[in-house]
C-alpha cells in the first residue's frame, strides 16, 4: 500500500484536515428535504413499475427485461436515499468512526455509483439496440457499413429474452466488479485517514486512487452519450433520405417511435447525468492537482473547496433524481407498460369505488340502491 506521506495530494488533504467544511443552509436543509421527497416518489414509482413488469405483462420482450433491471437498480437507490438525507443533515455532527457514517461510506456510496452506471449502460444499450434493428429492417437492400459488419445471428439475438438477460447479467458484473473495489479502497484507506467529522474534506474529495479511478467511468459516459447522440442523428438522416422509399413509408410509425425513444433517453442523459460528469473532472483537478497555495487555510476558516463540494453534491442530486423520473420514462418508452399501468390503476380505482359503495351501512345502501346498480353495470363494462 502506498504511504500517504509520499503522496503530495494526500499531504495536502491531511494538512487541510483542520479546515472544516462550512455547509450552507442549502446543504443542511434543502438537500435533505429533496432526498426525502425523492424517497417518497421513487420507492412507490419503482415498486409499481416492477410489479407491472413482473406480474402484469404476460408477453415479455427484451425491452421489458432491460427496464425491469433498471427498476431493480432504482429500487435499491430509493432504499438508500434516506441515508443520504440524514448524512447531509447530520454529517457535521457525526464522527467518522460513528456507525451511521460508516454505513454511508461502506454501504451507500457503492450502491449509488452502481445505480448511476448501470442505468447509463442499460439506457444506452436500449437506444443502440433499437437503432440497430430499425436501420437493418427499414433498409435491407442497402444496409449501412456498420450494420453489414455485424453477423446476422446478432440481430436475431436482439429479439430474444434470454439474450437480454445475458446482457443485463454482464452489465451488472462489469459495473459491480469495477466500482466495488474502488469504493472499498476509498472508504477504508482514503476517507478514514484521520479522526474528523463525517462530512469533511477527506470524505468529500477522496484520495488520489479513487480520483484517478473515476476518470474511466467519466470517459465511458461521454463515449456512450455520443453514441446515443450519433444514433439519433443517423435515424433522422436515414428517415429524411428515404422518405419516398416504400419500405420506409410503411414503417413510418416504427421510425417515429424509435426516434422518440432515443430522444427520451438522450434527454434523460443530458438533464440528469451530463452536468455531473462535466463538473467531476473539474472538481478532481481543483481537489488534487492545484498548487498548495490555493488550498492554504487555517483552523478558523472554511475549507477553500466548500463551495465546489456543495456544487458537486447538487449535481450528484440530479443524477440520483433520475431514479424517481424513470417510471415516467417507461410510459414513453414502452406502450405495453403504459397500457398495463393504466389498466392496473383503473381497476384499483374502480375496486375502491365498489368497496366504498357496497361497504356502507344498510340504511345508506337502501337509500342509494339504484346508484349501486348503475355502478356495478359500469364495472362490468
Amino acid at each position: 500500500m502506498e504511504n500517504p506521506s509520499e503522496d503530495p495530494s494526500s499531504q495536502l488533504l491531511l494538512h487541510n484536515a483542520s479546515c472544516s467544511l462550512c455547509p450552507s443552509a442549502a446543504t443542511l436543509y434543502f438537500l435533505p428535504s429533496i432526498y426525502a421527497l425523492l424517497f417518497l416518489t421513487a420507492l412507490p414509482g419503482n415498486l409499481l413499475s416492477l410489479w407491472v413488469f413482473l406480474r402484469c405483462i404476460s408477453s415479455v420482450s427484451p425491452t421489458h427485461v432491460y427496464l425491469t433491471h433498471l427498476s431493480i437498480s432504482n429500487l435499491l437507490m430509493a432504499i438508500m436515499v434516506p441515508f443520504l438525507a440524514v448524512y447531509y443533515a447530520m454529517g457535521t455532527r457525526w464522527s467518522i468512526r460513528d456507525i451511521p457514517c460508516q454505513i454511508v461510506l461502506h454501504g451507500i456510496t457503492p450502491v449509488l455509483h452502481i445505480n448511476i452506471y448501470i442505468s447509463i449502460l442499460i439506457l444506452t444499450w436500449v437506444a443502440l439496440s433499437r437503432f440497430t434493428v430499425l436501420i437493418r429492417n427499414t433498409q435491407p437492400s442497402r444496409p449501412s457499413a456498420c450494420i453489414s459488419l455485424l453477423p446476422h445471428s446478432f440481430f436475431s439475438s436482439l429479439t430474444r429474452v434470454s439474450f437480454a438477460n445475458g446482457v443485463c447479467a454482464t452489465l451488472w458484473v462489469m459495473v459491480v466488479g469495477g466500482i466495488v473495489p474502488v469504493t472499498v479502497y476509498y472508504s477504508m484507506n482514503e476517507a478514514t485517514r484521520s479522526e474528523e467529522l463525517c462530512y469533511s474534506p477527506m470524505v468529500e474529495t477522496g484520495g488520489t486512487v479513487s480520483s484517478i479511478s473515476s476518470i474511466s467511468p467519466i470517459i465511458l459516459f461521454f463515449v456512450l452519450y455520443l453514441l446515443v447522440l450519433v444514433s439519433y442523428v443517423t435515424v433522422l438522416k436515414h428517415f429524411r433520405s428515404s422518405r419516398r422509399n416504400s419500405i420506409i413509408t410503411s414503417s413510418k410509425c416504427m421510425v417515429a417511435r424509435v426516434s422518440r425513444n432515443i430522444v427520451v433517453i438522450q434527454i434523460v442523459l443530458s438533464l440528469c447525468l451530463l452536468p455531473y460528469h462535466i463538473f467531476k473532472p473539474i472538481f478532481i483537478i481543483l481537489a488534487h492537482y492545484q498548487p498548495s497555495s490555493l488550498h492554504s487555510c487555517s483552523a478558523t476558516t472554511c475549507h477553500p473547496l466548500s463551495v465546489f463540494i456543495e456544487l458537486k453534491n447538487f449535481l450528484f442530486l440530479l443524477a440520483v433524481l433520475r431514479s424517481s423520473t424513470d417510471p415516467v420514462m417507461y410510459f414513453l418508452l414502452d406502450r405495453t407498460f403504459r397500457q398495463q399501468t393504466h389498466r392496473l390503476l383503473r381497476n384499483n380505482k374502480l375496486g375502491q369505488m365498489v368497496w366504498t359503495t357496497t361497504g356502507s351501512g344498510s340504511q345508506k345502501t337502501e337509500k342509494v340502491g339504484e346508484g349501486n346498480v348503475i355502478l356495478s353495470r359500469g364495472v362490468s363494462l
